[in-house]
């Protein structure tokens, strides 16, 4: 088994909250986490079509059944519930009574703020950073890590990350898509998908994305929605602080886990990745996937943004940790040249420049890059992608 990081963060919850709701995309661990974390409560999966059908029959004497509480996974599967869930926790509020689960982002939460409202609190679950990836086995080939992403069957099991994550597409992704967009033919959504992972670590490009597959604008812009509401995909808003320059107000767009990316994109090994010409946009995804997961893992709403002028200067992301930004570049080079900084100075200086404006230390530069040995630089910190889960993003 993984002892996940967020579990102190679950466990802290459940000594507080009446219940406590963990969502995430489909395989992330979910169902893992909550058993280990409560191994002494009733497991019940709603995804059981017999259980399924006495929740869905009989709300009130299926939830009788579980006095005590339990762990009801794929909450998703029977909404309702959440309903007759709320009396039962207005009754006898003792925290830690219930543990939920979900894998649908937008339905399921607007499901659980409406019914549960303040007597739930909400967690997510992400693929395996990788720390936790070397709690199975070392982490010592950049493309490698890159490649296989983060989902844990991949790394308990030993599944060629190729075969899962195709399989993983052909059944969770189309069953969520069917469910969400009702449309019988997936060859369109699929090539979109594609299309999409082409576009990872780029301005989002609805126009692009919907010709590529001839669907409209407007359809484009829903089926980049579903990928978000299945925790695939995120959409990065650019930095909104009063700087005095022109600035690009697209979003930018990210993978969330970095293998299945290069799944979509058709890159079948870590040495075809490593030749691959997006190989540096592939990176820079997994830095991103990476700081999300510290975040996020800890209990964290993350605050992520991007910058880019309209002369195409750029950071790739800043972390707004309120008393202090982050700006960090990703280079997946195994060297630091000085260039490197040269956006991170310029974001600097306009954030100097800007009203009000930021003070000297509420920004510090980092440079995440491809090797492996960590400098203190006068213009930044340097730190080597084995390293990145050491950073406190979150502090």
């Amino acid at each position: 088994m993984i002892l996940r990081r967020i579990q102190p963060v679950l466990l802290e919850l459940a000594r507080s909250f009446p219940a406590v709701t963990v969502t995430g995309p489909r395989q992330s661990g979910k169902t893992t986490l909550c058993r280990m974390a409560f191994p002494g409560k009733d497991y019940v999966s709603l995804e059981d079509p017999d259980l399924r059908r006495y929740a869905l029959d009989d709300p009130r004497g299926f939830l009788a059944e579980y006095e005590q509480g339990a762990i009801l996974d794929e909450i998703q599967r029977a909404p309702h519930l959440l309903s007759y869930l709320q009396g039962m926790l207005d009754q006898d509020p003792r925290p830690g009574r219930f543990v939920l689960t979900g894998s649908s982002n937008l339905a399921l939460r607007s499901d659980v703020t409406q019914s549960l409202a303040g007597r739930t609190a909400l967690l997510d679950l992400l693929p395996l950073d990788i720390a936790e990836r070397r709690s199975l086995s070392p982490v010592d080939n950049l493309w490698r890590a890159v490649w296989e992403g983060g989902y844990p069957a991949i790394h308990h099991r030993g599944i060629d990350a190729s075969r899962w994550l195709g399989a993983y597409v052909g059944t969770y992704v189309e069953r969520d898509v069917r469910k969400l967009l009702a449309i019988g033919d997936l060859t369109a959504f699929q090539s979109f998908m594609e299309l999409a992972a082409g576009q990872t670590s780029t301005l989002v490009n609805l126009s692009a994305l919907g010709g590529g597959v001839g669907v409209s604008h407007n359809t484009a812009r829903s089926w980049l929605s579903v990928l978000e509401a299945s925790y695939l995909l995120q959409r990065l808003p650019p930095l909104h602080r009063n700087l005095r320059k022109r600035l690009v107000k697209s979003p930018k767009l990210h993978f969330l886990d970095s293998g299945l990316c290069c799944w979509l994109l058709g890159i079948r090994s870590a040495d075809h990745l490593r030749l691959h010409p997006l190989r540096g946009a592939l990176f820079e995804t997994w830095v991103f996937s990476e700081i999300t997961k510290a975040l996020v893992h800890a209990g964290l709403r993350p605050r992520l943004y991007h910058w880019r002028d309209r002369r195409g200067r750029e950071v790739d992301l800043v972390v707004d940790r309120g008393n202090d930004l982050l700006a960090v570049e990703a280079k997946s080079g195994a060297t630091v040249h000085p260039s490197f900084f040269g956006n991170l100075n310029h974001l600097a200086q306009l954030l100097r420049e800007a009203v009000p404006p930021a003070p000297e230390a509420s920004l510090q530069q980092i440079l995440v890059y491809g090797g492996e040995v960590a400098q203190s630089r006068s213009q930044g910190q340097v730190l080597p992608w084995t390293d990145i889960q050491s950073f406190p993003w979150s502090s």
